[in-house]
């Protein structure tokens, strides 16, 4: 899948969080979009994703052909920490009605995706009892372990400890090869794999 944006800018109300935004993100290639708190990333990334329209200029999906944006959602995965999971669920109800919607990546099944978890002890435990770093584990692996061409991540070690961050990154080397992968983030341990840096201060 190829992104093209064209003079892309978001506002709110009469201020603009970015403007003239050109870039194209290639298959297969892995960018990060940096900047600090409160800067317009996530603002930046919800337009990328099709969740907030632009309020100048336009983006291309294409593939094979354009795709409509209303129809972008099933060729991404996405995690991040304000990103809601449902607190009654179990941990295997969880992943269960993930993969109703999504496949899973080639030579995975569900049970394999709750041993990368690391947590088949507690797939029967409502995720309201999760730590914040065990939610963020799962919405990292359902993510990762779907199979989409791509993979968008908003501050992807947040609430993780330092075995979480290992975790992370061994998530990222299994299953990104072949995926055109956007990380939001002002920390490098988040960001280093990629090959391509957006600053979004560039573009105020």
């Amino acid at each position: 899948m190829t992104i093209t944006l064209d003079n892309v800018g978001r506002r709110f109300n009469q201020e603009w969080i970015f403007r003239k935004v050109d870039q194209k993100f290639s298959p297969g290639e892995k960018y990060a979009i940096l900047g600090p708190n409160g800067s317009g990333k996530s603002t930046l990334l919800s337009v990328i994703l099709g969740n907030l329209s632009a309020s100048e200029g336009k983006i291309e999906y294409r593939s094979a052909e354009i795709i409509p944006v209303e129809n972008i959602y099933q060729q991404l995965s996405f995690a991040a920490p304000y990103l809601d999971l449902i607190e009654e669920f179990t941990l295997q109800e969880t992943i269960d009605f993930h993969f109703k919607f999504k496949s899973l990546q080639p030579g995975l099944d569900k049970s394999a995706v709750l041993a990368l978890l690391g947590l088949t002890r507690s797939q029967d435990k409502a995720l309201k009892y999760f730590s914040s770093g065990m939610k963020q584990r799962t919405k990292l692996a359902l993510a990762c372990c779907t199979d989409t061409p791509l993979l968008l991540l908003d501050e992807p070690t947040s609430n993780l400890d330092k075995q979480g961050v290992g975790w992370y990154h061994e998530l990222i080397e299994k299953f990104t090869a072949n995926r055109l992968v956007i990380v939001c983030s002002n920390q490098e341990i988040e960001y280093s794999f990629c090959n391509h840096l957006i600053h979004v201060t560039d573009y105020k």
